[in-house]
């Protein structure tokens, strides 16, 4: 059956910002793992908000990083860079805490303050 991967976070940006990411995850659309993300339906304010939750084969998880890193370097015109937060829990060997920042993602372990999520 496979060994599966809880991925769920968000992504923040700006405007510009908004149109390349969308740019880059229709370029990994997959027709499965692809309907993962999700948007508000309708915009608030100032910042922009993408949000992804699914579960994911660990052979596919290449995909997802693949599409983070690509992300996490989009600049807008002022030089701010994509922020987010994501927790990936591993069937056997826990959960991880993926955040992008100075353009690039970030993993460590999420020790136990997120253990409350996999009981």
């Amino acid at each position: 059956m496979g060994t599966y991967i809880s991925i769920r976070g968000w992504l923040e940006c700006g405007d510009k910002q908004l149109a390349a990411i969308q740019g880059i995850i229709s370029a990994h659309e997959d027709d499965h793992y692809s309907n993962g993300w999700g948007a508000p339906r309708r915009h608030v304010n100032w910042t922009h908000y993408l949000f992804y939750g699914a579960d994911v084969r660990e052979s596919a998880l290449d995909w997802f990083t693949d599409q983070i890193t690509e992300i996490a370097r989009i600049r807008d015109d002022d030089g701010y860079l994509v922020r987010g937060l994501f927790l990936a829990t591993h069937e056997v060997t826990g959960t991880t805490e993926w955040q992008v920042r100075d353009g690039r993602l970030f993993t460590s372990p999420a020790g136990t303050r997120y253990q409350y999520l996999t009981e």
